[in-house]
């Protein structure tokens, strides 16, 4: 029985919004910033209080930009957070929003590893994707948080972006794992409904993502950390041992979370819910004595075994097929491997996820 308990706290807030960007963020609240935390503090007790939540074994501040909000005030979401020892707490932070006084307050409220927010190493690139931080503040954002004390942190990226050669992407590749990295993240471009950056493509003012490009620089950036010692444990993560983390494996392994904040989802015993959009109304809610939660779902026993596959082969532990004969088939097209009774995805398989997941799940 898997024990770990995790809970996600979101923070709505941004200095500013990237063209790429759907997330429930907004660069105009920042009077809301101290009302929101309270709200927060105050939901997570009234929580933990009525549903005998077990101390988190994790907690993973997302958002928006949580490093853009004081660190004491942030971490007083934290320290109403009732935690296990040696917890994992995880702070997403933007490269240009952290400094060694905001890190030392991090690490004395109990902060882990951080998250940066990179993207790419190559000015032009940032800022065909919206993005206002300089590549060299990447560099002393990482010597900071060496200094701060954290063994252990992330660097996400994304590649795909317009304008963004093979070069360009290998260069990316070379100055992130210059840095040493314990952990990365690499993700592919994906074009979200009714963003800047949505809209200038239907305008044919900006070239979409190119499958073929995609896939390309997935592998380039795959076998470049292997060859650094940073293996894969889920598509699109790559760790050194004992750097994964542990929160999103608690995701990927259909494990009960908590989610605090405007926008936030949770799932708790087989349920699935999920917060008003909007920091205005989260506020409200909670001061009303109110639930903040918009809407929820309970997942029958075909709808858990659908995600928990869907969920698994997207990791280094593979799953067990539910049918036999699709999964051979898709052994025998180089797209899974065989581990015992579980099947894994390889490198190839990797670039076609999605659709061998849904070969699976067809008899």
């Amino acid at each position: 029985m898997n024990r770990n308990f995790g809970v996600y706290v979101h923070v709505p807030f941004c200095e500013a919004r990237c063209d790429y960007c759907a997330f429930a963020t907004w660069t105009d609240r920042a009077h809301l910033v101290v009302p929101y935390v309270e709200a927060c503090v105050t939901d997570v007790e009234r929580r933990f209080a009525a549903d005998a939540h077990p101390p988190a074994t994790s907690v993973f501040f997302g958002g928006g930009t949580p490093s853009l909000v004081d660190a004491d005030v942030l971490m007083r979401v934290l320290d109403a957070i009732p935690r296990t020892e040696g917890a994992e707490v995880t702070v997403e932070c933007n490269p240009d929003s952290i400094d060694p006084a905001k890190l030392a307050a991090y690490r004395r409220h109990g902060v882990t590893r951080v998250s940066l927010g990179v993207q790419s190493m190559e000015a032009h690139v940032l800022a065909s994707l919206g993005r206002t931080h300089d590549p060299d503040n990447v560099r002393r954002a990482v010597d900071a948080v060496r200094a701060a004390g954290f063994t252990s942190f992330n660097l996400d990226l994304i590649y795909g972006a317009a304008g963004e050669s093979m070069d360009d992407w290998r260069r990316t590749l070379d100055a992130a794992l210059a840095l040493d990295p314990p952990h990365i993240s690499a993700y592919a471009l994906t074009i979200e409904a009714g963003t800047p950056l949505d809209q200038r493509i239907r305008a044919g003012e900006t070239p979409p993502p190119l499958d073929d490009d995609q896939a390309a620089k997935y592998l380039v950036a795959d076998a470049a950390f292997s060859r650094a010692g940073l293996g894969w444990y889920e598509v699109s993560n790559w760790a050194r041992p004992g750097h994964e983390c542990r929160h999103n494996l608690l995701y990927w392994r259909g494990g009960s979370y908590l989610g605090v904040g405007a926008a936030a989802h949770g799932h708790t015993a087989g349920r699935r819910w999920w917060n008003v959009r909007t920091p205005e109304r989260y506020v409200a809610a909670v001061r009303e004595g109110a639930s903040p939660e918009a809407g929820r779902e309970l997942l029958d026993g075909a709808a858990k075994a659908e995600e928990s596959l869907m969920l698994g082969v997207r990791t280094r532990d593979g799953v067990e097929p539910p049918h036999q004969a699709s999964a051979a088939r898709l052994v025998d097209e180089g797209l899974l491997e065989r581990r015992g009774a579980q099947v894994v995805l390889t490198r190839r398989g990797r670039l076609l996820a999605s659709s061998v997941t849904l070969r699976l799940l067809t008899p």
